[in-house]
Formats: C-alpha cells, structure tokens, sequence
C-alpha cells in the first residue's frame, strides 16, 4: 500500500543565494551526486530519479522546484534560498511515496537528507565553485549485515569524533560529520562519503568528490578484502 512522505532541511549556509543555487542545479555531484536540470520551467530533470522529472519552478537564486510522477507514485523537491546576513537561508522540502516498507524508506530518507545538506554546507565552505569528480563504489553483499559499518569504520581507523584527524587509506583528512550510520572525512582536496546503509538492510556505499586528482585505489577490491 502506498503512502506519502514529507522530509526536508532548513537552516543557513554559509554562501550566497546564487552560489547555493548554482551548487544545487549545477554542481550537485560536487556534494550529492550528479543530476542535471534544464535551466527553465518545464525542463527536463535527469540523474535524480529514474523516470526523469520536470522543473516545474525556476526563479534563480529565489526558488526552484522539480516533480516527476508516473502511476499513482510521485517525487516532488522545493528549494526556497533567502539572503540571511552573510549566507543564505535555505528550505528544502522533498515531498513523495514510498510504495513499500515505508517505515524502513523513511528513516532512510530522513538520515540521508541530513547528510546530504551537511555536506552542501562542506562544499560550500570549502570547495565552493570548484567542480569535483564524483565516485560512488557499493561494498559487497556481506555489508548489509548488523555489524556491517562498525566493520568498515574499525577497517579505516575511524574515530568517534566531528573533529577528530583521521588517515583514508594513506590520505590525511578530518572527520566533519559522525552519527552511528554515517561518516564524513574531509581532506585537502576530497569529500570521502561513507553510508551505512546496512542500518536499513542494504550494502553500504563509499561516495568520494574529488576536487583535486581522483586517486587511484581499487575501493571495490578493498572493501572485499574487508568484507570477505
């Protein structure tokens, strides 16, 4: 049975409106992932969701909005920006159905979404208007399991605090968010994005934005040999 949902972000980032925008409808994959937009109302939407959506609100800097529907399911996002002294207010509404496990979805969305804008602030302080290279690389099956994250950040070497300094695989960095599913190591040139998603009974994923060089590790073959 199907059932809609409401999840979201407000709070103020440390930018201007227009350099919000530009980082939420051009540089996406320089602290999500990559999605593309058609700069107008009634563009196409690509990257974001499988159907492919439309913008539906295009006011740059003010407001922007995007929905795509198909057979009773929906997913709709609203982004209100607002100069707020020297940032900007951001409101971010994401609005859709989960057509299962809706209660397991949801938890998921909420964590996700508070990482996610976490991150956009991390971008925006420290990379801002610098494109980055996205990866994402997905561990193994074995990952999903209980214990699957505890696993990988024992295998890193993760500390326990925001602030703390942390070594990925030979590269210097700091720990800039920590919550029991999810870890964010900041470096010189790299966001490193670890979700445990097998809080909600999937393998987890390594997300890397690399405003630098990308590196040349074999993250896939490494967490085999983590999870093996």
């Amino acid at each position: 049975m199907t059932k809609e949902f409401e999840a979201g972000f407000e709070g103020t980032l440390p930018a201007t409106p227009e350099d919000c925008w530009r980082a939420i409808t051009v540089d996406a994959g320089s602290w999500s992932w990559p999605i593309r937009y058609e700069p107008r109302v009634g563009g196409s939407e690509t990257g974001l969701t499988f159907y492919g959506g439309e913008v539906t609100t295009w006011e740059p800097g003010e407001r922007f909005a995007t929905r795509c529907e198909k057979d009773g399911w929906f997913n709709e996002l609203d982004y209100t920006f607002e100069p707020r002294g020297d940032g900007t207010h951001l409101k971010f509404v994401h609005r859709g159905v989960f057509l299962e496990d809706w209660d397991t979805n949801y938890d998921a969305c909420r964590q996700h979404t508070a990482f996610y804008y976490h991150s956009l602030g991390e971008y925006l302080t420290h990379f801002n208007g610098r494109p980055a290279v996205y990866a994402m690389t997905e561990a193994p099956v074995a990952s999903a399991s209980r214990d699957g994250f505890t696993t990988l950040k024992k295998a890193l070497g993760a500390p326990d605090a925001v602030g703390d300094r942390i070594v990925v695989l030979g590269e210097e960095g700091v720990v800039d968010y920590a919550t029991p599913n999810f870890l964010g190591v900041r470096t010189a040139d790299t966001l490193y994005r670890f979700y445990g998603r097998n809080a909600f009974g999937w393998p987890i994923g390594v997300g890397r934005h690399y405003f630098g060089d990308a590196d040349d590790r074999d993250w896939a073959a490494w967490l085999a040999e983590v999870f093996g």
